[in-house]
């Protein structure tokens, strides 16, 4: 049951909002004044705060604006001496809305409904933002992932565009998520493409976008992914596959930061700060004729390398650990402990798939395993299948 805290210095205005909301289904508390309510937004969550503007000793701006420091509820002002310029301070102040005393029944409830709605809306937010920034976490104390989070620390407040390099399963994704959650962009988008997986006749309507009948299929309009990441962040996965006639278009998008849509003549500026990976070499790819070298040294302001597993080994017991944890409270189970032998066997292995390897191993590790995880499971379900 909702729960919504009305603050009022007139007992009768509180006892008559009380008996509206309690009969809505609502759950009210009732504050005399600005301290009062104060201390029970501190000592308690509430959904909703109805907050009168005139009060003694501490007016119902002053309280709104102590309110802003440590909660994030909807506060819905109300006064029966309103004006436009009292609402509008209230507003810019963080009020969710004004209403005007005597409110309007339908007005009122039609008011706390929706600022409910986008309280539960934030919190909804925050929550999948803390389960996103958990899942692109990473995990190690080794030497080179140290030395790999420092650089990410000082290069994701810059502009630069960066270049990962990194054999597959290794995190190169992690690094790129990491750069933009520390950088000015993190609530602007970030898009991933992965060149690798999208055919190259479609990989120009995929990056640029297409105008309606510019080929067969394109029956409507679609802004590309240099648009949908605009204010934030392109990411160009597998950089290395895409075709020599799409490098050369987004070549021209980092020089001139404008775009144009297949089929379409219109320029479009766009703002994107571009991150690129392969686990292919670049150097030789070019040499090759596979890649185009003004494209590489446009890219690659910033080089990162990402680690192989088998060069940071140290790392492989805090991944385990990661990994059963995230494992376990996604498939509801209790997790397993691992025995100090099973970590040491772990070890030894070459882990050519790397930390995606390891994510299988513990996954597989979790389902056939009962109370704990051995020496014995790993030569048993592991082992075997290691390359």
């Amino acid at each position: 049951m909702p729960k919504i805290l009305v603050v009022d210095d007139e007992s009768s205005i509180r006892r008559t909002l009380k008996e509206i909301l309690e009969f809505e289904k609502y759950e009210v508390d009732l504050a005399a004044n600005g301290m009062d309510a104060l201390d029970m937004a501190k000592a308690h969550p509430f959904d909703a705060i109805l907050l009168d503007i005139k009060m003694p000793e501490m007016d119902g701006l002053e309280v709104l604006e102590n309110l802003q420091k440590f909660t994030d509820c909807p506060v819905v002002m109300i006064s029966g001496h309103g004006t436009i310029e009292t609402a509008v301070e209230a507003i810019k102040k963080g009020a969710y809305d004004f209403i005007v005393k005597p409110p309007d029944l339908n007005r009122l409830l039609i008011t706390i409904r929706n600022a409910i709605d986008k309280k539960d809306l934030v919190t909804q937010t925050k929550r999948l933002k803390k389960e996103v920034e958990k899942k692109y976490h990473i995990v190690g104390t080794s030497p080179k992932i140290v030395s790999l989070k420092e650089m990410i620390a000082r290069v994701a407040p810059t502009q630069a565009r960066v270049l990962i390099g990194g054999e597959n399963g290794t995190g190169k994704e992690l690094v790129a998520r990491q750069i933009h959650e520390q950088s000015p962009r993190a609530k602007a988008p970030f898009i991933e493409v992965n060149c690798a997986a999208i055919p190259s006749e479609l990989i120009e309507s995929q990056l640029f976008g297409h105008e309606k009948g510019s080929f067969t299929s394109a029956i409507k309009q679609r802004k590309g992914d240099f648009e949908l990441a605009h204010g934030g962040t392109l990411f160009l996965d597998e950089i290395g596959d895409m075709s020599l006639s799409a490098q050369a278009k987004v070549l021209r998008v980092l020089q001139e930061n404008k775009i144009t849509r297949v089929g379409g003549e219109k320029e479009i500026d766009v703002d994107v700060r571009v991150m690129a990976a392969s686990n292919k070499n670049l150097p030789e790819q070019i040499k090759n004729g596979n890649f185009r070298e003004d494209l590489y040294h446009r890219l690659s302001v910033i080089v990162m390398q990402v680690p192989p597993l088998r060069d940071r080994k140290e790392d492989i017991p805090l991944l385990v650990e990661y990994f059963i944890k995230e494992l376990s409270e996604s498939q509801g189970r209790p997790p397993l402990s691992v025995t100090d032998e099973a970590l040491e066997m772990m070890k030894t292995f070459q882990w050519t798939g790397n930390v995606r390897e390891l994510h299988n191993v513990v996954e597989r590790l979790l389902i056939l395993c009962e109370k704990e995880i051995t020496a014995d499971d790993v030569t048993r379900f592991v082992k075997p299948l290691m390359l």
